[in-house]
């Protein structure tokens, strides 16, 4: 089992800055487990941001791949989202997700946190 906890999300300005963390716990030996970024906005389908496998491949969403950033410390098993020049539209709830395969930006991954909130105003 792995336990995932986000955090950093916030209220910020359009244009602004944010990083994303999730603390991943349980059996997350290193280069064993897989993990990405999603985030869902009300009303809409649950969308793959990025995420890096146990071999340290990236995956990006094309749309999104210019303004945020995936970075794995595998030290201290936490995932990072650097997200840069926000958007309203970027508004939504994030979530961490990890597996003991690559699913790259696929849906279908095991283990998922609780999500953390971002919120940018124009």
């Amino acid at each position: 089992q792995v336990q995932l906890v986000e955090s950093g999300g916030g209220s910020v300005q359009s244009g602004g800055s944010l990083r994303l963390t999730c603390l991943a716990s349980g059996n997350t030996y290193s280069n064993t487990i897989a993990m990405a970024w999603f985030r869902q906005a009300p009303g809409k389908e649950r969308e793959a941001i990025a995420a890096v496998d146990m071999y340290g491949v990236m995956n990006y969403a094309p749309s999104l791949k210019d303004r945020f950033t995936i970075s794995l410390d595998n030290a201290k098993n936490t995932l990072y989202l650097q997200m840069d020049s926000l958007k309203p539209e970027d508004t939504a709830m994030y979530y961490c997700a990890a597996d003991y395969i690559s699913r790259k930006l696929d849906p279908w991954y095991q283990f998922w946190g609780q999500g953390t909130q971002v919120t940018v105003s124009s």
